[in-house]
Parts: structure tokens; C-alpha cells; sequence
């Protein structure tokens, strides 16, 4: 019988996976492989409480290579490599070598990322149950790397942040490309939050700061921010006190796990979770900075936590966000985003209509905006003076009545929020000729459901002095014209220390240095060159895309910094964001976010068919992205060159616009007329060869053109088999094949059309509307994304070209 057994045990030991022993230890050995796919087993803790691996997102084919909490129902992620190299494919792999540690490949075996700062040979790695991955070194054994020190949005017990460390938010829940707040522990003691990921002091870009700096005697300034090990968090100060920043009452960690994140609405919140699943899967926030994320920001510069047009409400310590009634989501899946009227206005028409036959106004309080949408102030003024004021006046789109001032404010409105308290009157203007069937509440019940405190708050709003004013709708402007933002007057001071944005000036040294002496080339364009670069912002370096300015005055001091301003004032998803310039001597360049996936036009003419509903989402962010550039940012801006090569893509395939707002750059070294072309050939509208005057259509003829090349994938110029042979411009091409019913030539062989053609009809529509020789029947860009998502029905278009029509 004990010869049984010893065979039996021999086998045991032959055959026994020991790397599974080994893994449950939590120990990683050098040459150990996980793969991008649902099978791949990560390596875990050894309580099991975390795991290291690929946690697949919501696009099955994408995969975050991320340490997660792997006992709970939704396995949240706690750490991840970080924006800039994540998501990555499936078949994706990373491997921890001996000499560097880390290393990320994709499916090709091309390096993506790897914890280069390895200087000793690896002995193994460790995966803690602290959450911590651990490089450990051969020779002594001391730590090598180990991702605490790279702290994503993210913080666990026992990790510390000292100075330059920074938390960056993600976009949003689910998506984990870099959102607009950070944190960051300052290098004068003080702990910081703000908008925007640049490591510069800008006192309106900051909405929390712990007061932990003292420069007259520095031992009273802070030394770092401890998360200890029973989840309190603190800051030590160099004199050895502490300031306490967990309230008392901490859930005891031997019951719950504990995490501090930078939310992407820009809350630094401590939540907690029961380690023995309760049925409750979801975390509960213990604390947050600041108190009132809907408060807090009021004064920063931005569009707030809820995007511009929206309100926001405190519920549960978490911000909710609410259209106004009359308003819409600008994107239906992202609701921080900002809201958009439902209805026009300009103040042309105004001049067909008495303006009390069109517009009415609604009273109401506890709703507040940033006075930074204020414009005009009327001063003595009382209820009656402060609402015809606001009705009269086509700029405006709200009133505040406080102190006896009226205060006049229009689109886009900023850091909306509900407040108590507070002696002032709201006058809202709306569009009589949108007034809904029934009365309804100022927010959609959704959000009233939720809390029956902010529901009372908010119904303040619906007191008015008729039936007719219980009728809510927020009255807007649409975003004007180009006339009603050429009134804007910038207060802009300009210095060559930065202008008043959230923009960091960057010495020309820096950003040679930052793109290795200008050597690796993006790309050229209108303006200059394109350079990669990396830039360290505190502990991380980040990748990102410097443009040489060769077209710029170097004499226009006050007007490059305006126009930089401006751009800097931009903020939406379908914007590359401009992080930075330089001004120095005869020096102007532009520092902007890195998009990794190149191109549209890389994209669309490769030789690859690319995927119609990826191509569909493409055009549609753009719309979305040239709405917001002529109507909703605060200076209206015409881009003047789309095109395939101006569009670029981030790592979710989401379109960027780049290169927005450099037309009034170009014209600072030129003297121009309104005349003088500018743009692509192909993509440049007909207006501009005449003596007439340059709009905003000229940017929808340039996308109608650009949508016609997403739908076929085919250049606005190319060799096209039209049945006669030769060469066929892409739009007369269209039109023909329109005409006689015959578009499934326009996407032969790419099937995936093909079952789509009621799609395929409709965005071919919307691409002839826009490529009207005649600029008043292009329709707006506003016109042109609600037709693309569906909101309004897309009629007939009429010939492109009276010449075609007479042929």
C-alpha cells in the first residue's frame, strides 16, 4: 500500500503544475507570458484579493493591462499602464523579461510599453496583497519598479503621493484615455486639484487646494500625502504634524477594501467595499474633495463638471447632470458632456418679427451660472427692467437680477449649478414657437426621482407670473453667428509667462529636447512641421505632437497670444486638445495631445475596407466637433482646411479636429482678404474664388466633400471606372450615380454597405446638401449632425452646380 502511494506521489511531483503553486504565491518568474484574450489567467496576489493581467473592455476586442480587485462582482481596476499605450488589441502580450523588466507588445510583437527604467537584472516579480506590483532586483534584492510609484487615478492603502506626483482622471466610467482633471501634490506642499493635466500654477484652472504651503517658514509646508495602512489619509508636513483629511468613522480594513480615485468628474473621493460579498456590489463614497464638486468650480475656467448649457446637482456626493428642459445631450452617451437648445435663434431674425411674438421669458431661482458668461451688466435695475432687458436683447440667453443689478449672460453657459440661499432672480429666455404640449418641470423626472431634496430645489425655478410661464423651456441663442462672436472682446494680459488659459508656455529649449532636436516627423501641413515628443509631467512622461509654426508673424506679440488663447479655451472630445506653446524670439510653436491611431485619411485610403459603422461614427464626431467650433465655443471659429489629414484619431478611433483656429494664425503674417483662398484643393468651397463673404458654410462644403471620401473610402481625386473611363472627380461621380440609382457603386465589394443602404442613401443626401455651390442651401453644421443622428429627416437634395443642372 506504501508503494501506492509513493508512486502515486511520484507522479504528483512529475506532473504538478508548480507554475500555478507559484502564481497563488503571488511570485512572477522571469520569462512568465499573459496574452490579450479571455482565457489568459492573470497573475494573482496571494490572498487573491488582486490581479494583474488584461481585463477586457467593452469593445470585446480591446484589452487594459491592469491590476484589478479580483474577488468583487465588477473587478475594478485600480491601476493600468496609462492612457497613452491603453487599450490595446486582442493578441496583445506582455512579458517580464530579466533585463527590462515589463514589457508590452501588440499582436505584431512590436514594443508598446515597458518599465525601461530597469538598471539591474530582474529576479522575479511579485504581485502584493497591498495591490502593488513589485520588480525585484537579482543581485540585492531590493525593488527595481513597482507600480505604486506610478499611480494612474488611482491610490490604495499604503501608498504615498510625494511632490510631482499626479492623478489623472479618465474620460469617463468606461473609457480610460485622459480626462480634463488632475490632482496633483505640488512641489510647495500643497495638495491640488484642477482642470487640466498641465503641471503649471493657474489659480483659475484650480478648484481645490489643501493650504498646506507656507513660504515664509517651508517646515510648515506639506512633505507628502500618506494613505495609511487602516485607509486614513493625511498630509505630513515637514514639522512632523499632520493635517487629517479622512473624517473619523473609517470602515475598519480588515472588513473592506479602500481606494481613493480621481473621478472623472473631478471629485478625489475615498470609497470602501465590503470584502464578503453583501449583494451589494457597488462602492460607497466615504469622503470627497472637494465637498460640493458642483460648487466648487465656480470661478475655474472651463465648461464645469456637467460641460456648458447643463446644471449640475449634488446628489449622494456624486454630481448628476441634467439638460434643461428645451436642451439635449450633445452626445446621447455622455451625459457630462454638455447640452445643446433644441431650437435656432439668431438676432437676423429678429428684424422679421417682433421680438415679444417670438421669445418670452421665464422666472425662476437657485440656479446659478459662472459669471464668466456675463457680458453685459444693466445697473440700477428691478425685475421688469432686468427681464425686458434680457427679452430684447439678442445676445442674451439668461438674466440674473442681484443687489439690483442685472446681469446678462449668453451661450455656452458655464459651471451651471443648483444653489439655495441665494437673493437673486433667474429670467431664461425661450423660443415661443418650441413650447411644449404640457407643462413640465425644469429637469426631466429621471433626475427628480432620484432625490426628492434637489427635486424641491430645482421645481423654485418653475414660479412665474402666468399659466404660460409654468411652461418651462430654457431659452437660448444658438450659439451665433459669426457676427455675434466677432463682438466678443477677449480680457486678455498677455505675457511671455502664459496667457490666462490652461495652456503651459514651454521655453524653445524644452520642446527641442522634448522631440530629440525636431527629428522625428508626424507629419506637414498649412502651418509647419510635426514633431513627436515626450514631455515628463511629473513622474510619467507623456507623448505628444509639437507643431513649428513657419507662417506666424514673429512681430505680433498681442495677437498670437489672443489666438492662442482661444484655442486654449476649446474643450470637447472631437478637439485635439492644445496643451502648450512657445513664444520665444522668433519662435512660435504649438504643443498638442498625441492621437496614436494617426490619420483619417491613413485610415480611409489604406488597403483595408474599414468598418462602415467605425466610418459612420467617424463622420458623425466630426459633425459634432465642427458644432461645437462654430456655435458653442466661446469665439466662433471657421477651420478653413478639412480633410482626411486633419482628422485625427485617439486611441478609441474617436475623431479629433486638429488644427482648429490657425486660420486667423496664418492671417497675422499675411495680408489677406476675405477673398484670398485658403484650404485644400478638392475641399476648398466655390465662395472662396469670389468676391463674397466667407462663412461658416465654407467648413460644410470642406466636410461634405470629406463625408462623400468616408462612405466610398475613396480621394476626393482619383481614377474611377464611371463606365466612359478616365479621371472622375469624386462629387460629380456622386451626384451622377445619385441621379441615375445606381450607389452600390459607389461601395463595391464592401458588403457591410451594402446590407445598409438606407444609410448609405441617407449620409450620400447629407453630402450633396453640403457641397451646394449656392452657400445658403448648404445647411449648418448644427443641421448637418442631427440629420446624421437620425433628428431630422433628410430631404431630396438639388443638383450640387447650376452648370451640371444645364448639361
Amino acid at each position: 500500500m506504501a508503494y501506492v502511494f509513493l508512486i502515486h506521489l511520484t507522479c504528483f511531483t512529475l506532473f504538478f503544475p508548480f507554475h500555478i503553486l507559484a502564481q497563488n504565491s503571488g511570485l512572477v518568474s522571469v520569462g512568465s507570458i499573459l496574452a490579450a484574450n479571455e482565457s489568459s489567467i492573470p497573475w494573482l496576489s496571494p490572498s487573491g484579493d488582486f490581479a494583474f493581467g488584461f481585463r477586457q473592455l467593452q469593445d470585446k476586442d480591446m484589452f487594459l493591462l491592469s491590476i484589478w480587485y479580483d474577488k468583487i462582482p465588477d473587478k475594478t481596476v485600480a491601476w493600468y499602464v496609462g492612457s497613452l499605450v491603453n487599450p490595446v488589441p486582442r493578441g496583445s502580450t506582455v512579458e517580464l523579461q530579466a533585463k527590462r523588466g515589463l514589457v508590452l507588445r501588440d499582436p505584431q510583437g512590436q514594443d508598446i510599453w515597458s518599465t525601461a527604467t530597469i538598471y539591474d537584472e530582474v529576479n522575479y516579480g511579485f504581485m502584493n496583497n497591498t495591490g502593488n506590483f513589485i520588480i525585484m532586483a537579482s543581485n540585492n534584492n531590493t525593488r527595481l519598479w513597482e507600480s505604486f510609484r506610478f499611480a494612474v487615478d488611482t491610490i490604495l492603502p499604503l501608498q504615498r503621493l510625494t511632490y510631482g506626483s499626479v492623478l489623472y482622471s479618465r474620460q469617463s466610467e468606461t473609457n480610460f484615455s485622459r480626462g480634463r482633471f488632475s490632482l496633483r501634490f505640488h512641489q510647495d506642499g500643497n495638495l491640488l486639484l484642477r482642470v487640466g493635466s498641465v503641471p503649471i500654477l493657474d489659480a483659475d484652472a484650480v478648484y481645490y487646494s489643501s493650504q498646506t504651503s507656507d513660504a515664509v517658514n517651508p517646515l510648515n509646508s506639506g512633505q507628502f500625502v500618506m494613505f495609511d495602512s487602516k485607509a486614513s489619509m493625511y498630509i505630513q508636513m515637514r514639522n512632523n504634524q499632520t493635517m487629517q483629511l479622512t473624517p473619523f468613522g473609517i470602515p475598519p480594513v480588515s472588513e473592506n477594501y479602500h481606494r481613493a480615485t480621481l473621478d472623472f468628474d473631478g471629485a478625489f473621493t475615498h470609497y470602501f467595499h465590503p470584502r464578503t460579498f453583501t449583494g451589494k456590489p457597488n462602492w460607497t463614497a466615504f469622503w470627497a474633495i472637494p465637498e460640493n464638486i458642483c460648487t466648487a468650480m465656480d470661478g475655474t475656467k472651463g465648461s464645469g463638471v456637467c460641460g456648458y448649457n447643463s446644471v449640475c446637482s449634488l446628489v449622494g456626493r456624486k454630481p448628476v447632470c441634467e439638460c434643461p428642459q428645451g436642451y439635449s445631450l450633445l452626445d446621447p452617451n455622455d451625459k457630462y458632456g454638455g447640452c445643446t437648445p433644441n431650437f435656432n435663434q439668431s438676432c437676423d431674425e429678429l428684424e422679421q418679427l417682433p421680438v415679444e411674438d417670438k421669445y418670452d421669458i421665464l422666472a425662476g431661482s437657485d440656479i446659478e451660472w459662472s459669471n464668466k458668461s456675463e457680458y453685459e451688466v444693466v445697473n440700477p435695475s428691478t425685475e421688469a427692467r432686468c427681464r425686458k432687458a434680457c427679452l430684447q436683447d439678442c445676445l442674451c440667453a439668461v438674466a440674473v437680477l442681484r443687489n439690483s443689478s442685472c446681469w446678462k449672460k449668453k451661450l455656452p453657459l458655464s459651471n451651471g449649478r443648483s444653489v439655495t440661499n441665494i437673493n437673486s432672480k433667474v429670467f431664461l429666455k425661450y423660443s415661443k414657437s418650441d413650447l411644449p404640449r404640457q407643462p413640465h418641470n425644469l429637469y426631466p423626472a429621471s433626475a427628480r426621482s432620484k432625490d426628492r431634496e434637489n427635486l424641491i430645489l430645482v421645481e423654485s425655478v418653475l414660479l412665474g407670473t402666468s399659466l404660460l410661464l409654468n411652461v418651462v423651456i430654457i431659452g437660448a441663442i444658438c450659439f451665433g453667428f459669426q457676427v455675434i462672436y466677432q463682438n466678443n472682446k477677449l480680457n486678455l494680459h498677455p505675457s511671455k509667462n502664459g496667457v490666462e488659459i490652461n495652456l503651459h508656455c514651454f521655453s524653445y529649449k524644452k520642446l527641442a529636447e522634448a522631440t530629440n532636436g525636431f527629428r522625428e516627423e508626424l507629419g506637414r501641413g498649412s502651418f509647419g512641421i510635426v514633431y513627436k515628443g515626450e514631455i515628463k509631467v511629473g513622474s510619467i512622461k507623456d507623448t505628444v505632437a509639437v507643431k513649428k509654426l513657419d507662417r506666424v508673424a514673429q512681430d505680433a506679440e498681442k495677437e498670437f497670444l489672443a489666438e492662442v488663447n482661444t484655442i486654449g479655451q476649446t474643450n470637447h472630445k472631437h478637439l485635439v486638445r492644445l496643451l502648450g506653446f512657445c513664444y520665444e524670439k522668433q519662435h512660435r510653436l504649438l504643443v498638442y495631445e498625441y492621437m496614436g491611431n494617426g490619420t483619417l485619411a491613413s485610415l480611409l485610403f489604406g488597403k483595408t475596407i474599414r468598418s462602415w459603422k467605425l466610418r459612420t461614427q467617424i463622420a458623425t464626431g466630426i459633425a459634432r466637433g465642427l458644432v461645437y467650433l462654430h456655435d458653442e465655443c466661446s469665439s466662433q471659429m471657421i477651420h478653413c482646411d478639412i480633410k482626411p489629414q486633419n482628422i485625427l484619431l485617439d486611441d478609441y478611433y474617436n475623431a479629433r479636429i486638429s488644427d482648429f483656429g490657425l486660420a486667423k494664425l496664418l492671417q497675422i503674417n499675411q495680408s489677406r482678404t476675405l477673398t484670398n483662398i485658403r484650404g485644400t484643393r478638392g475641399y476648398v468651397a466655390p465662395e472662396w474664388f469670389r468676391n463674397t463673404q466667407i462663412t461658416s458654410k465654407v467648413d460644410v462644403y470642406s466636410f461634405g466633400v470629406l463625408l462623400l471620401e468616408i462612405i466610398c473610402c475613396r480621394r476626393h481625386v482619383e481614377d474611377v471606372d464611371t463606365g466612359e473611363g478616365g479621371n472622375a472627380i469624386l462629387t460629380d461621380w456622386v451626384w451622377d450615380c445619385f441621379q441615375e440609382g445606381r450607389l452600390d457603386a459607389l461601395v463595391e465589394n464592401d458588403f457591410e454597405v451594402l446590407e445598409d443602404t438606407m444609410k448609405l442613401e441617407k449620409y450620400v443626401k447629407i453630402g450633396i446638401w453640403c457641397i451646394q455651390e449656392d452657400p445658403s442651401l448648404r445647411p449648418t453644421m448644427r443641421k448637418v449632425s442631427h440629420m446624421l443622428e437620425g433628428i431630422v429627416e433628410v430631404m431630396i437634395p438639388p443638383c450640387p452646380s447650376p452648370f451640371f443642372s444645364t448639361i
